[in-house]
C-alpha cells in the first residue's frame, strides 16, 4: 500500500512540475529538466545539414523571420499545410516557390520527440534554435534563446503578404513594417544583415538591375543582368553578397558601394536615417554580429503563445 502511495504522491509532483513548467514565462533552460537532450540534437541536426548544403543555413533563418512577422508571433504557423481550416503560408507570395527547408524541420522533430521520449519541445522553439544554430554554423554569433513557445492553431496567408516586408519596399516603408512587429530602426538594420547570407531570385531583383540607374553600381547591375533576363528565368538565383555562406559584414559594404541586390536592401543606404549604421556594421563586424543576436532575441520574443495558448504540435505540418 505505501509503495502504491508513493508511486501516486510521484506521479502527481511529476505532473505538478510540468503544469509549473507550461504555465512558465520563457527562460533558455525551459528544457533542462524535461530534456536536457533537447537543444544538442537540434544542433547536431541543423549542423549535418548546413555541412551538407550550407545555403540551407539561410533558408532555416529565413523562416524563423517569416514566421515571427505574421500575427506578431513566432509560434510556427509558416509550418502548417493547407486544409479546409487552415489557410497555409506557404503559399503567400513571400514564402511559394522561396521558403524551404521544411523537410529539415521535420528531421528535427522526430530526432527531438526520439530523445525526449515524447513530444515536449514546440515547433516555434525548433524553429528558434535552429535559426541561431544556423547562424552558428555559418561563423556567425551565438545567444541564448529564450524558449517555452508554444505552437499556433491557425495560419494566415493573408497575413503572411500584408505583413512580409517585400524587395521592393523604401527605408519609410521598412521603418513602418518593423515598428508594426515592435522593433526599431537599429532592428531593422540589424536584422537585415541576415542578408549576409543565401540567395534571391530573379523576379525580386529584375526591376532594380534594369531600372534603378542612379542608385546601383553600374557594373554590378550588368553582372547580375547575365543571369537575370528582362523576361524569363525568375527562378534563378544570385547571392544576396558576395560570400553567401559565411557570416559577415560584406552585406553592408555592398551597400556602401551600390551593391545591393533588392531594392530593399539599397533603402537602408539611400540617403536616410540609417546610413550611418550601414557604415558602422561595414567596417565593424563585432557591433554587427552584437546588435544582429540582441535584435534577433528581441524579435525572438515578441507576443508569443505560452503557458496555456496554443499547442504543442506532434507534427510541425499540421494541428493536433
Amino acid at each position: 500500500m505505501a509503495s502504491s502511495y508513493s508511486f501516486l504522491f510521484l506521479h502527481m509532483l511529476v505532473m505538478f512540475s510540468l503544469a509549473s513548467i507550461a504555465f512558465s514565462d520563457l527562460s533558455d533552460d525551459f528544457y533542462d529538466d524535461i530534456c536536457p537532450q533537447a537543444l544538442p540534437t537540434i544542433r547536431r541536426v541543423v549542423e549535418d545539414t548546413v555541412r551538407q548544403e550550407r545555403r540551407m543555413g539561410a533558408s532555416l533563418l529565413r523562416l524563423h523571420f517569416h514566421d515571427c512577422f505574421v500575427n506578431v508571433s513566432c509560434d510556427a504557423s509558416i509550418l502548417l499545410d493547407q486544409t479546409a481550416t487552415i489557410d497555409s503560408e506557404k503559399t503567400a507570395r513571400p514564402n511559394n516557390n522561396s521558403a524551404r527547408g521544411f523537410e529539415v524541420i521535420d528531421i528535427i522533430k522526430s530526432e527531438v520527440d526520439r530523445v525526449c521520449g515524447r513530444p515536449v519541445v514546440s515547433c516555434a522553439d525548433i524553429l528558434a534554435v535552429a535559426a541561431r544554430d544556423s547562424v552558428v554554423a555559418l561563423h556567425g554569433p551565438t545567444w541564448e534563446v529564450e524558449l517555452g513557445r508554444r505552437d499556433s492553431t491557425t495560419a494566415s496567408r493573408t497575413t503572411a503578404n500584408n505583413d512580409i516586408p517585400t524587395p521592393l519596399m523604401d527605408l519609410p516603408a521598412l521603418i513602418d513594417n518593423f515598428k508594426k512587429q515592435g522593433l526599431d530602426e537599429e532592428d531593422l538594420v540589424a536584422l537585415s544583415g541576415a542578408h549576409t547570407l543565401g540567395f534571391a531570385q530573379c523576379s525580386t531583383f529584375r526591376n532594380r538591375i534594369y531600372n534603378e540607374i542612379n542608385n546601383i553600381d553600374s557594373t554590378f547591375a550588368s553582372q547580375r543582368q547575365a543571369n537575370c533576363p528582362r523576361s524569363g528565368g525568375d527562378s534563378n538565383l544570385a547571392s544576396l553578397d558576395p560570400t553567401s555562406a559565411l557570416f559577415d559584414s560584406k552585406y553592408f559594404s555592398n551597400l556602401v558601394s551600390k551593391k545591393g541586390l533588392l531594392h530593399s536592401d539599397q533603402a537602408l543606404f539611400s540617403g536616410g536615417e540609417t546610413d550611418e549604421l550601414v557604415k558602422t556594421y561595414s567596417t565593424n563586424l563585432r557591433t554587427f554580429s552584437k546588435d544582429f543576436a540582441k535584435s534577433m532575441i528581441k524579435m525572438g520574443n515578441i507576443k508569443l503563445l505560452t503557458g496555456n495558448q496554443g499547442q504543442i504540435r506532434v507534427d510541425c505540418r499540421k494541428v493536433n
